[in-house]
């Protein structure tokens, strides 16, 4: 039961966040989406990814490895869509 509620926890974690990207790939912007906050959930999420191995918590190593994953491809985005805005979207 213990790992039912960390898998089930997992899922909700991980469609909340990559739901959000879709969201900013869909619509082809980042508007009112900080950079910072990409750029802390992956610098945060690898730090869980490796801290979880070491302590052999498999539930953690995978949600936080997606987290990592969803982090990336969400800061790339980000990016891409502020530069393809111009200047006055990049503050």
């Amino acid at each position: 039961m213990v790992e039912t509620v960390g898998w089930a926890s997992s899922v909700v974690l991980v469609v909340t966040i990559v739901t959000q990207i879709h969201k900013q790939w869909r619509t082809r912007s980042s508007e009112g989406v900080s950079t910072w906050l990409f750029v802390g959930q992956s610098i945060a999420s690898l730090g869980f990814t490796v801290y979880s191995w070491l302590v052999r918590n498999w539930v953690f190593v995978v949600t936080n490895a997606l987290l990592l994953v969803a982090g990336i491809a969400g800061f790339v985005i980000t990016l891409h869509f502020r530069r393809a805005a111009g200047p006055s979207a990049q503050r």
